[in-house]
């Protein structure tokens, strides 16, 4: 047995259902603001492609390729290049399709992590929890950077001294940041690539919340683009992660990508022919049609928008909530503990989310999830705002 699975933490949702195990909710419908996953229909023109019998007769009677087709290689790279100029990425050399981003950021620290000469991976704190649970596995130690609410909840890798640094061999990033939809800028990102450069670590930027955000003049900035305009046009030492979940509503499909440095691709694909990940033909066929498309992608934006605002805007009498730069999600502060809050609101209006230290590590006696709760808005705008309605009649008394 690999004793690395021992160092394993309990899974947040786990974690949540023992919490609530024991609390009788109120005879209300259930309505879950807890996991991140998506809700909203996917786009029909996806749907009707699903339906072509040729398409499915052909597709599932083929080994699929795990370097991925070449139709859908170039869509993500059309893609890529649209969303994140000046980056030009190689669909040939520098562009890997992968089965939900979920998978390949775990896998990518199976493939390229040195535990032996650099012990260290960086997370941010708090993270998505598959973060840990790659570092982990890959025999590595997990050094938790602080994202302070001072610091718009932006890591401050300000924090890393150069001996540390030397020993560093991966940085995980979420951005935009889950849980807090908090934005890393330009310069945030440059500054970062400088110091991965300089001591030979390898970035690796989970983007998969990059195409839900507030402003639609001022699109997130991904590690590629950053790098390419700082000249850095190979991406050296950089990796970045999508996917179809949340972009195009399409959780259920596992189907993403890991773009970047053309030497560190190639040292994935080999691992990945061997771990046998190749993503299935059909699936290969959709992604490429959905990576080709935005007009649903601007819609499926404004829909998180609107209900993002009808709800913040509901509970602003009683619990003031700052909406996120990014993302679906919501980051409050509760009035008492977090796991408390969290009961009470399952008891008082069957509503779910998820304690904030479920998704952070006390560091120095300082969990930084603690009094705060992650709230995801994935559920039908009717769903949200009735959510607000209980929680807003009776956040007295959660309280």
């Amino acid at each position: 047995m690999n004793p690395n699975l021992a160092r394993l933490n309990p899974y947040p949702f786990d974690r949540l259902n023992q919490l609530l195990k024991s609390v009788q909710p109120a005879d209300q419908r259930f309505i879950s603001l807890a996991m991140g996953e998506p809700q909203h229909e996917p786009p029909e023109f996806l749907i009707e492609f699903l339906k072509q019998g040729d398409m499915a007769k052909q597709s599932l009677k083929t080994y699929p390729p795990t370097k991925g087709s070449d139709q859908l290689r170039h869509a993500i790279a059309g893609f890529l290049r649209n969303r994140f100029s000046p980056a030009h990425p190689d669909p040939e050399h520098q562009i890997l399709p992968v089965n939900g981003t979920r998978e390949a950021l775990f896998a990518i620290a199976q493939a390229l992590s040195r535990p032996l000469v650099k012990p260290l991976t960086l997370l941010p704190n708090p993270f998505y929890q598959i973060y840990e649970g790659a570092a982990l596995l890959a025999g590595t130690t997990p050094h938790y950077i602080d994202c302070p609410a001072s610091q718009d909840f932006k890591p401050n890798f300000n924090e890393i001294d150069d001996e540390t640094w030397a020993r560093v061999g991966m940085v995980y990033l979420c951005n935009p940041g889950n849980p807090h939809g908090a934005l890393m800028t330009e310069q945030d990102l440059q500054n970062l690539i400088r110091k991965a450069i300089e001591h030979d670590v390898i970035l690796i930027a989970d983007e998969c919340y990059s195409e839900i955000y507030a402003d639609e003049a001022s699109p997130p900035v991904g590690l590629l683009q950053a790098a390419a305009a700082m000249g850095n046009t190979d991406f050296k030492q950089c990796i970045a992660f999508n996917s179809l979940s949340k972009r195009s509503n399409l959780p259920g499909l596992r189907s993403g990508y890991a773009v970047g440095d053309a030497d560190l691709i190639q040292q994935f694909l080999l691992y990945r022919t061997y771990h046998g990940s190749a993503m299935p033909v059909h699936t290969q066929k959709l992604s490429a049609l959905a990576w080709s498309d935005e007009d649903h992608v601007i819609l499926n934006r404004d829909l998180y928008r609107t209900k993002t605002q009808a709800f913040i805007q509901t509970l602003a009498p009683v619990w003031p909530i700052t909406a996120p730069a990014a993302s679906f999600y919501l980051w409050p502060e509760t009035p008492i503990d977090d796991e408390q809050f969290t009961q009470n609101l399952m008891r008082l209006c069957n509503v779910k989310v998820l304690p904030g230290k479920y998704l952070s590590r006390a560091v120095n006696g300082v969990n930084p999830g603690a009094g705060r709760v992650r709230i995801a808005l994935v559920a039908e705008q009717a769903a949200c705002i009735e959510a607000a309605e209980r929680i807003k009649s009776c956040f007295q008394a959660l309280s």
